[in-house]
């Protein structure tokens, strides 16, 4: 009995094993999507804690006429909406320092750049949604 729960046990890590290593390399060979990484809670444009554990960059990033939003998901997804239409854009995402890389579902890829809450990222500029940069870009659209 004991060496079947030994057994047990031994599959078990091998399982959990298995599952962090897939979680760490994707099937291109790029770096795993960047999720939980930021060892503190991100404040949200109104001014409340995003959950512990989130990457930085999380979140909803614009132009500065809200006309493209593109949000990172905490799974390494992101969505990106233009004008009326929802969803235009869907796919992977990765981040290395402050550089992105992305892979559109359809097979388009394209990176950017981080510098604090602008995002530089295919002849645009975006801005974490709400930050001081946002609504400064944004009042000069007026």
């Amino acid at each position: 009995m004991r060496h079947i729960n030994n057994s047990a046990g031994i599959i078990s890590l091998a399982v959990g094993l298995m599952s962090v290593t897939a979680c760490q390399s994707s099937p291109e060979g790029q770096p795993a999507p960047v999720a939980t990484v930021s060892p503190s809670p991100l404040l949200t444009a109104g001014g409340a804690e995003e959950p512990a554990g989130l990457h930085p960059y999380v979140g909803m990033w614009v132009t500065a006429d809200n006309q493209i939003r593109q949000e990172l998901l905490p799974d390494g997804r992101y969505d990106e909406a233009r004008g009326e239409r929802e969803s235009a854009y869907t796919g992977r995402y990765w981040v290395q320092g402050t550089h992105i890389e992305y892979l559109d579902d359809t097979g388009f890829s394209a990176d950017g750049d981080f510098q604090g809450d602008v995002l530089h990222h295919g002849g645009y500029v975006f801005y974490r949604e709400g930050s001081p940069a946002h609504r400064q870009a944004a009042s000069k659209q007026n």
